[in-house]
């Protein structure tokens, strides 16, 4: 496993558990911690991306040619769960648990998904094709974490 994919994978396992600790804590009502759990996976989950979208796609997409390709389809994907992350939002901030756990249910079979397939297939890939430049590639994902 290269080290992208390990340090990308790590951030998956992050925002799954604060995920889980999120909708339980709406599942039980308790609704002073759910939101800044809420919060905490939003803002985790938005950097990921971030660190996805601006520094590995378009270092894949150069390095491979593949533009259309793999990193297409994830962005989309990204574009689905930051709809479902809104609608989440508003379920929290309604306290509406019926609907914030029925989305939940929704954008956790896409994050599982997903992941699977970063990790799977892109993460590997991308391994591969920028061996030579993971140190520079992985400053730059951290740099994006400490500008937030």
């Amino acid at each position: 496993m290269s080290r992208i994919s390990q340090y990308l994978s790590a951030e998956h396992y992050q925002c799954d558990n604060l995920f889980a600790e999120a909708e339980c804590a709406v599942a039980e009502a308790r609704w002073e911690q759910a939101a800044p759990l809420y919060g905490e996976f939003r803002t985790e989950t938005e950097q990921h991306f971030k660190r996805e979208e601006e520094v590995l796609f378009p270092a894949f997409e150069q390095a491979t040619g593949l533009v259309g390709g793999p990193t297409e389809v994830m962005r989309s994907e990204h574009s689905q769960m930051r709809r479902l992350l809104s609608r989440l939002e508003h379920a929290l901030a309604s306290h509406n648990a019926e609907q914030f756990l029925g989305e939940a249910e929704t954008l956790l079979t896409l994050m599982q998904q997903h992941n699977l397939k970063e990790e799977n297939v892109l993460y590997r890939l991308a391994g591969q094709a920028l061996a030579d430049q993971a140190d520079r590639l992985l400053e730059k994902m951290q740099a994006l974490e400490a500008s937030a």
